[in-house]
């Protein structure tokens, strides 16, 4: 499994939001500019975002985005189910999805594991933690 370019594009533009003072708005432009990403794509990615209710958007003079929620309550899984929908290693593990194989099917059990692994490491670490991480520069 990989993360879509479009997944890693929200991922560079939350963060991007994240670094800036609460209620700041930043624009489009800037964004755009600053992480290296087409501003035609980056307005589809932010869409995408907006429904999530990541993040919030103003027009105007003084419009930009935002983050709907403090950088301490998101995380990636947040950002990549926005972006992806339901993360699932495979169609069976999908919210809904009724498997004729089910129930007792090896493959499942371990793909669930494994995918519950995933989501766990994903959700680990806010926005807030990754930007504080020394490690990590941007």
């Amino acid at each position: 499994m990989q993360i879509t370019r479009q997944s890693e594009y929200a991922i560079r533009t939350m963060l991007e939001l994240a670094r800036a003072p609460r209620g700041e708005n930043i624009s489009t432009r800037f964004i755009s500019e600053k992480q290296d990403i087409p501003e035609d794509f980056l307005k589809k990615t932010l869409k995408l975002l907006v429904l999530a209710g990541l993040v919030n958007t103003q027009r105007g003079a003084c419009g930009g985005i935002t983050l709907a929620r403090d950088a301490s309550e998101i995380n990636l899984a947040d950002i990549i189910a926005a972006v992806e929908g339901n993360i699932a290693l495979n169609v069976c593990l999908a919210p809904g999805y009724k498997c004729p194989n089910q129930p007792g099917c090896p493959v499942s059990r371990n793909l669930a594991r494994a995918q519950q692994a995933m989501l766990d490491e994903l959700r680990k670490e806010s926005l807030a933690d990754m930007l504080t991480d020394s490690r990590i520069s941007y």
